[in-house]
């Protein structure tokens, strides 16, 4: 509409301006060396519009014959891009599709076509890797990342590949490479986190997670967590040597996730130390509630070491009565209950939970039958209903169960992975062999765990589950991982296998014999230590 509305205007202009011309006629005299031209006007007006347009059409072939080599190379370009695009296009799906042998013709052909385009490179790269040829696949992102269009692609191919090698120091140098530049990618940032986790570096891991929170990679609640963690590792890794230091790097984390067990207890115990028991105190009730843990009750129980036993036990039972019904709660209670001697009180508190005992709990009762009434019989039978009863929640993480809380996994070196869980729901569809967790961090890619059936599942079983005197056990560290210092550990049997007669078996019968020592001579305990030691 509006076009014609327009088109009505220029011509409404142009009849106005010939009538106009046609109503006041005149004459125009033209002299030029000697010659003499009169003519009117309108003739004049349409000599000088046939003049322009001669001009124009003489103007628009000449420049066209001239611009003629040119616009054939532009067009032949344009068709060759339209047919290396195509290539490329079919070249990308043929790699989605998993089709090497397509893939690496069109490659080919594409690198022919188009050898300057980013697409045909990637091409090429992924058509390498597809096919199996992680040299070639590594050269072309080499000479991708000369460029600077396709460097942060390049470096994201070379990381992917040292990963495949198991290279970790070369994944970790491109990912930092990566990472060094504005923006960062979020890969990048992630990869460098996770390899300063894995390795122990927790000052760089920190780092690390400042420069991502600042980059937009971590939300405020994840990055509260994460920092929390790393400042506990670095609390726990001071402790020995800087008691001041580590009290303050505990707090910090306390601040950041008052939920988190490890953080609680270490600050606890820290401040019990320099005698703020008051704050020592309300940082373990805030984790109590929401967190039950063995450890926060022991070290509420010892925070003033002066304390007697009976003392002790109303400290537990006090912290017991902020998570009412709890099964931690019973256990401590009963715990600091034995301890004191008050087997009533030990025994009530474990009345709810023996209907479906957990193992400690079955282990406590047999130490209440052990101290209470020296009966051994008694006492057999509940350790031989731990060892068939459900297993009590422990640090579990990537297939494994620890005595102790770690920051990272020991297997895929993911931070934060252990969790206070009942270990069965992991480990129940496997062949049942427990064997002893590794007692250090090995530095493990984060980006690609082992698979279930390559990761054997290891337990280390907590001093507190059995109350049994552990057997000493320490695995190397791997290259490059921050050493731990190895804790008494003890070997359990599997739960898949339980012996129909709970005494022990007949080669170690002989061996007690041998040594002038019977079943009954021992004990409870040392009934456990001979049945499973």
């Amino acid at each position: 509409m509006i076009r014609i509305v327009i088109f009505l205007a220029i011509v409404g202009v142009v009849a106005f301006g010939a009538v106009w011309l046609a109503e006041r006629p005149g004459d125009v005299v033209i002299t030029w060396q000697g010659q003499r031209i009169e003519t009117s006007v309108m003739v004049l007006i349409a000599a000088v519009i046939a003049v322009a347009a001669l001009a124009t059409t003489l103007w628009s072939i000449l420049r066209a014959i001239v611009r003629a080599p040119s616009e054939l190379r532009r067009r032949r370009q344009a068709r060759r891009s339209a047919r290396g695009f195509a290539v490329l296009s079919r070249g990308l799906i043929a790699v989605a599709s998993g089709d090497a042998r397509t893939a690496r013709r069109l490659a080919d052909e594409a690198s022919r076509i188009a050898p300057d385009e980013p697409l045909a490179l990637l091409l090429s790269a992924q058509a390498a890797q597809l096919s199996g040829d992680r040299a070639a696949a590594e050269r072309i992102f080499r000479a991708m990342a000369a460029r600077n269009d396709t460097r942060l692609l390049a470096l994201h191919g070379l990381f992917i590949e040292a990963q495949r090698r198991a290279d970790s120091a070369a994944a970790r140098l491109y990912a930092e490479e990566a990472a060094s530049g504005t923006p960062v990618p979020a890969w990048a940032g992630h990869a460098v986190f996770a390899a300063a986790c894995a390795a122990g570096d927790w000052s760089g891991a920190l780092e690390r997670l400042e420069r991502n929170m600042k980059s937009g990679l971590v939300d405020r609640p994840t990055y509260a967590r994460r920092r929390a963690v790393l400042l506990t590792a670095r609390a726990l890794a001071a402790e020995e040597h800087d008691r001041a230091g580590a009290r303050a790097l505990a707090l910090e984390a306390v601040g950041l996730a008052p939920t988190l067990v490890p953080a609680a207890a270490l600050a606890a115990r820290l401040l019990g130390e320099a005698g703020d028991l008051r704050k020592a105190t309300r940082i373990i009730e805030t984790a109590w509630r929401a967190n039950p843990h063995p450890e926060l009750a022991e070290t509420h129980a010892h925070l003033r070491p002066g304390d007697s036993a009976r003392e002790r036990l109303a400290r537990v039972e006090e912290l017991a009565q902020l998570a009412p019904g709890h099964s931690e709660s019973a256990l401590a209670v009963a715990h600091a209950a034995i301890d004191a001697q008050e087997f009533a009180t030990a025994r009530k508190t474990l009345a709810p939970l023996l209907a479906a005992p957990t193992q400690r709990a079955a282990m406590l009762m047999a130490e209440i039958e052990e101290r209470q009434h020296a009966d051994e019989g008694r006492a057999r039978e509940w350790t031989a209903r731990a060892v068939q009863a459900r297993r009590d929640p422990a640090w579990t993480a990537d297939g494994i169960v620890s005595d102790r809380w770690m920051p990272v996994s020991p297997v895929t070196g993911r931070l934060d992975a252990f969790e206070w869980k009942a270990p069965v729901a992991e480990l129940g569809s496997r062949s049942g062999a427990l064997i002893e967790a590794r007692r250090a961090h090995p530095a493990v890619e984060p980006s690609e765990p082992p698979s279930a059936a390559a990761v054997s599942p290891r337990i280390v079983r907590s001093q507190a589950s059995f109350r049994a005197e552990p057997a000493t056990s320490t695995a190397p560290a791997a290259a490059g991982a921050q050493s731990t210092p190895a804790r008494p550990v003890e070997r359990v049997p599997s739960l898949m296998h339980m012996p129909d007669d709970p005494g022990p078996e007949p080669e170690r019968a002989a061996e007690l014999k041998a040594e002038g020592r019977t079943p009954a001579s021992v004990g409870a305990r040392g009934l456990l230590r001979a049945l499973f030691g």
